[in-house]
């Protein structure tokens, strides 16, 4: 009997050990943040007194619902995260040849970050009607590629390639902001662009995504769908133009450049190592961008590389429910779910097919598996490293919030999340 109860104690202790454990290891995690310090107090100072954010005292949902806030003492709303775009776009930062009227008068400019001298060219892609889909008789066709239907498309810029790291890491590493801080002089808008809101740290989980955020020319990736648009809104407040993820639509389209083959070059993948980094030639790994040929428009890695973040939630039934001679068709993404549509194909993918134009891939639970973070993140996909995105900017921007509401990041998805 003595034995007995002994045994049982020793089970318990041990038990108990483990639990303190993982609790320890929980508040490990949620106070950790990029600076080594804590994340967790109930309010932080964004660089300026006036501009301050708080964690909701309501915070059990993550969907994006609206926030009602029992803590009235913080001005949350003075985030410029919280404002409207509209303002921005008010005094955009002169840059040659990017302001136009009409399709005619746009040209291919080049966008520089203030404060640095990392910038990207952003192409003209001309308006138009096109056919989306692919028919049943392509090679590697999907019953979520059909019917084939016409679509209009209105003029917009498109970047000429993935979104690299040296762009991506001044926000999402808040690089650009600690080296502000150390500058006497910064334009309001400098200022306003720094308080933005800021993920929390990236998850270092393949040679695909963070490990390479050092290199020169690679594309960022291993983000989420929320913090692609997050990095939009913080580049549209830099520059004062537009700035957002493509449409489904709108990337098939420039993915396309006026071709209905299978690929922009040819319907045989024969050549496709001319244009795309995929499993064969990129030992799984991503590539430097425009190291392979473009495509009409002068797009690169349009297929391959990485799967591109797209504005649409996936639905089998898309192209059947919706009306042929629509213009810029949209179905708005759920910013924290599942179902969030990619584009293009990545350096992972065995199967060329996966490349093609018409390709749809959407987002799956397996993708944040081993996501340390409770509850998960919002900013990263730990085992989906392969997910990465390029902006475009229409031609003619949004007018009011509701156009805004179909483009943008909803804020309260942010306010409602514990961890930042």
């Amino acid at each position: 009997m003595k034995i007995r109860m002994k045994i049982r104690m020793k089970m318990k202790i041990k038990m108990f050990k483990q639990v303190c454990v993982i609790l320890i290891l929980f508040f490990c995690i949620l106070g950790c943040d990029f600076r080594g310090g804590s994340n967790s107090a109930d309010s932080i100072s964004v660089d300026s007194p006036k501009i301050i954010v708080t964690k909701n005292q309501n915070q059990s949902d993550t969907t994006g619902k609206e926030v009602t806030d029992t803590n009235k003492t913080v001005l949350l709303r003075n985030n410029p995260f919280f404002k409207s775009t509209l303002e921005f776009l008010e005094s955009p930062v002169p840059v040659p040849d990017s302001s136009a009227a009409t399709a005619e008068e746009m040209k291919p400019y080049i966008e520089t970050i203030s404060g640095t001298s990392i910038s990207f060219k952003m192409l003209p892609i001309p308006g138009g009607k096109f056919t989306m889909g692919s028919p049943e008789t392509e090679a590697g066709h999907n019953q979520d590629e059909s019917p084939q239907h016409e679509i209009e498309i209105k003029p917009f810029w498109m970047e000429e390639h993935e979104v690299t790291w040296q762009e991506f890491s001044l926000f999402a590493l808040q690089i650009l902001r600690e080296k502000r801080k150390k500058q006497n002089e910064r334009t309001e808008r400098e200022l306003l662009a720094d308080a933005m809101a800021s993920p929390t740290p990236p998850h270092t989980i393949s040679a695909i995504s963070y490990d390479n955020f050092a290199k020169n020319g690679y594309p960022a990736s291993g983000m989420t769908l929320y913090m692609a648009q997050v990095y939009c809104k913080w580049l549209t407040i830099q520059t004062g133009r537009f700035y957002r993820l493509p449409t489904e639509a709108e990337w098939e389209y420039a993915c396309r450049a006026g071709t209905a083959t299978a690929f922009s070059f040819g319907d045989s993948d024969k050549n496709i190592g001319d244009y795309a980094w995929y499993f064969d030639n990129s030992d799984g790994t991503s590539k430097r961008v425009m190291q392979k040929k473009p495509n009409a428009w002068g797009l690169y890695d349009m297929h391959g590389n990485l799967s591109e973040w797209v504005l649409e939630q996936y639905d089998i039934n898309t192209y059947s429910n919706r009306e042929s001679n629509s213009s810029d068709p949209v179905s708005v993404p759920i910013q924290t779910g599942l179902g969030q549509v990619l584009r293009g194909g990545n350096c992972e993918d065995d199967d060329t097919n996966k490349l093609r134009s018409a390709a749809r891939l959407f987002s799956v639970t397996e993708w944040k598996r081993q996501d340390p973070i409770i509850p998960q993140s919002i900013w990263w996909t730990t085992d989906a490293p392969f997910t990465g995105f390029r902006i475009v900017r229409p031609l003619i921007p949004p007018k009011n919030e509701s156009e805004l509401k179909k483009y943008e990041a909803d804020p309260n998805v942010w306010l409602n999340y514990p961890i930042r």
